[in-house]
């Protein structure tokens, strides 16, 4: 086991935000190993791109050593979390909640070794769906202060808005995880979005008032991209890890089509590439940049999806002009197929097809299908009547609409979905 310690790597990397003790907590992950715990949101059947810090994280940790305990809120759930959250959230029930933890567990497992105990995926409505009101205001409650979560950030704005009791007694809930997770697992560390802040410390002073035990708290930065957006997020909603939901094209195609001043950022976060392979892609532009984002897309997609979706991802998002062959010194460690990837010098994705495919008129749906840029043809057939595909810059009107030779330009077909998405088909 190397007994390096994570948390250097984690600050490399940039999965560091807030520290309880960072100095204890150092000397802790560096001489044994530790039992931590992060919360999962059960409210969707699938995770999505902004729960990859957390995971990416949790591996990382696991990796050097350390057992993740994954907590489902089951419990929390019902209730709503209001960190970061304008209006109450849509309660679930106990079937659908459950549900969904089974479809997470099958995502988390792509990223954590659960085997031999490895990892845990515990819900937290083991203890919470056993309280007594009562004797958790008594033994739970006595130990916040109304005024002091009125200072936290989260109750704050939401008083503005609107907060329900039932949302009030969230991170009393939350705390309550910690400290059960303390007693019956020895978890002695927190990690979670910079969001949780203020429920990671009001667990670690529980346990401090009730066991007399100091334990740690740790948060990821709440990560946007350098255009402002928030991570994860497309026109056409989040990015979600389910291929139902997302396809391993598009999932793909998000990550090849970043802004230039992510990539190291995003290798650093999203691949477990090593740091001092990374490090020097920093100055990198132009064609060597977009190498680095396609082993950003091939990295990322295979982790979601495995190493044949992402093949099929990049095999389909081939450029159309200029072709660029990964060097074999160019990430050495990546997975990536070297010497076999065309990719395009302004970095649109595209394909090959020759000139005898065009001789015969072909639906224009079908093509959309063929490289999956739609679902499937009547999704195709939906977003032409909404005006969102353009053929060479002009829209396409008809949904029975056909290309052959006469829309061959300057040796290539231009799709356009919407504003930003480009697909040239490179005509041989």
């Amino acid at each position: 086991m190397d007994r390096k310690n994570v948390i250097d790597e984690l600050r490399q990397r940039g999965f560091v935000q807030q520290e309880t003790d960072p100095e204890q907590l150092y000397e802790l992950l560096g001489r044994e190993s530790t039992t931590f715990y992060v919360g999962i949101d059960p409210t969707a059947d699938s995770l999505h791109a902004g729960h990859l810090l957390p995971v990416m994280g949790m591996a990382i940790m696991q990796k050097y050593g350390h057992r993740p305990v994954a907590i489902v809120g089951g419990g929390t759930a019902m209730v709503g979390d209001p960190s970061g959250k304008t209006e109450m959230r849509k309660m679930l029930t106990r079937e659908q909640i459950v549900e969904n933890s089974k479809k997470i567990k099958k995502q988390l497992e792509k990223y954590l070794d659960f085997s031999n105990g490895k990892a845990l995926m515990i819900d937290n409505f083991e203890w919470l769906g056993q309280l007594n009101y009562i004797e958790f205001l008594r033994d739970i409650g006595c130990h916040f202060s109304v005024n002091k979560m009125l200072t936290f950030e989260t109750y704050k704005k939401r008083m503005e808005t609107g907060l329900s009791f039932l949302e009030f007694n969230y991170q009393l809930l939350q705390a309550y995880d910690f400290y059960m997770l303390y007693k019956e697992y020895n978890c002695v560390l927190q990690m979670g979005g910079d969001d949780q802040w203020a429920n990671i410390l009001a667990g670690a002073d529980l346990i401090r008032r009730k066991e007399g035990a100091n334990v740690y708290g740790h948060t990821f930065p709440l990560l946007t991209t350098a255009t402002g957006a928030k991570m994860g997020k497309t026109e056409s909603g989040a990015l979600w890890l389910d291929p139902a939901k997302t396809s391993p094209y598009e999932y793909y195609q998000y990550w090849v089509n970043i802004d230039d001043r992510d990539v190291k950022r995003f290798l650093l976060l999203y691949t477990f590439l090593p740091v001092d392979e990374i490090e020097n892609l920093g100055e990198l532009s132009g064609v060597e940049c977009n190498l680095a984002k396609t082993v950003l897309a091939y990295e990322a997609t295979e982790l979601t999806h495995g190493v044949e979706e992402a093949k099929k991802a990049m095999i389909s998002s081939m450029a159309a002009f200029g072709e660029r062959i990964i060097p074999e010194d160019f990430l050495p460690t990546s997975r990536i197929p070297r010497g076999s990837l065309k990719i395009s010098e302004k970095g649109i994705p595209g394909a090959e097809l020759e000139r005898e495919n065009f001789e015969q008129a072909v639906l224009l749906v079908e093509l959309l299908e063929k490289f999956e840029l739609v679902r499937s043809r009547g999704e195709g057939r939906r977003l032409i009547k909404q005006g969102g595909v353009y053929i060479n810059n002009q829209r396409a009107v008809d949904t029975d609409m056909v290309i052959d030779e006469k829309d061959i330009e300057n040796g290539k077909i231009e799709i356009r979905l919407g504003k930003k998405r480009f697909f040239n088909i490179k005509i041989t």
